[in-house]
């Protein structure tokens, strides 16, 4: 790649690839996703994601894509119909729930990334009725977003930009644990939820670092 990708834009083909190589870390992460869901939750957060994202996988990796959008709709429609139950549709909104009313996109750069996860986090909060510090995968996504959108609209690249989206969602991680959960079995811990850290968070947390190394393995 000319450059290190920092004003660069991904071609559909790259982007299959970033969200191939996401998905693969979001399945490595499995054990530990349901060790953290185990500890508040039903316990089942890394298997459900875990499915969502193979079946997104071998979607992707069967299918030849002509525009962005195809990609994010091909991943988000999988893991709603893999997954099923509440985690399924917010997660699938978080790949289709940016694309209505946009145009068909040939590349990726960082404003158009922006432009995408911000919808679909209006989307998300709409759906799901969550705000920052219900203890959510919002407490991670939010601020990822915000930050994102602050270095695109300065002129970053996307590598500059998913850093920054990257350590925003491991503070998000991070305050979730001093939050009572407001959705989900954890709801019925009340301060018992306090010190444990929401499994959807990390998993939007993994997605943003996942996407950050796989521009990082390009730029090098």
């Amino acid at each position: 790649m000319e450059k290190s990708l920092e004003k660069a834009s991904l071609t559909v083909e790259q982007v299959k690839k970033l969200f191939i190589y996401t998905g693969e870390k979001v399945q490595e992460n499995k054990q530990l996703l349901t060790k953290i869901d185990g500890a508040i939750g039903d316990g089942d957060h890394g298997i459900g994601m875990s499915l969502g994202f193979k079946k997104a996988n071998e979607k992707l990796r069967e299918t030849e894509f002509t525009t962005v959008n195809e990609i994010f709709k091909t991943i988000g429609v999988s893991m709603i119909s893999s997954m099923g139950g509440a985690s399924g549709v917010i997660f699938g909104t978080l790949f289709t729930g940016g694309l209505k009313g946009l145009d068909p996109q040939e590349t990726l750069d960082s404003n158009l990334l922006a432009n995408i996860l911000e919808n679909a986090l209006n989307a998300i909060k709409q759906r799901g009725k969550a705000d920052l510090g219900d203890k959510t995968m919002i407490d991670a996504l939010e601020p990822a977003v915000l930050a994102l959108k602050q270095k695109a609209e300065n002129d970053a690249g996307l590598l500059a930009c998913l850093k920054a989206a990257e350590e925003a969602a491991a503070q998000g991680v991070e305050k979730t644990k001093s939050y009572i959960a407001k959705f989900g079995r954890a709801k019925t811990l009340g301060e018992r939820a306090i010190g444990h850290q929401d499994a959807g968070a990390t998993t939007v947390w993994i997605i943003f670092k996942s996407m950050k190394e796989y521009i990082e393995n390009l730029s090098v």
